[in-house]
């Protein structure tokens, strides 16, 4: 007999301007604070801005995270240029990553 899982797949925005200068550097994501799905999956998306929203904030997460069994490694974005609407949350005023360039997405005209 077989058994059939259904999962509704969904699409990450870019939010990386350039690749040049990205620089990257591996990170423990916590689960502390994550509230599981509905499945009772605790996934960090990426863009997410780590470890929070605020003035502790030391980078941007490259990829998607699962922390539903535990703490898990994650790719940290610390240095690049990234288009701030394209995040998951908007970065709060007090953000101040040193490496990193908020920009906006440029108006596209025809």
């Amino acid at each position: 007999m077989s058994h059939i899982n259904v999962q509704a797949a969904t699409s990450a925005v870019n939010f990386i301007d350039t690749p040049v200068g990205l620089v990257r550097k591996t990170v423990t994501v916590a689960q502390d604070d994550i509230t599981a799905d509905e499945k009772g999956y605790k996934i960090v998306p990426a863009g997410t801005i780590y470890p929070k929203n605020d003035a502790t904030a030391q980078g941007i997460l490259y990829d998607d995270v699962d922390v539903t069994d535990g703490d898990h490694e994650g790719s940290l974005i610390v240095a690049g240029r990234i288009i701030k609407e394209n995040l998951p949350v908007e970065p709060a005023e007090t953000v101040k990553i040193d490496g990193i360039t908020f920009v906006s997405t440029p108006a596209v005209t025809r």
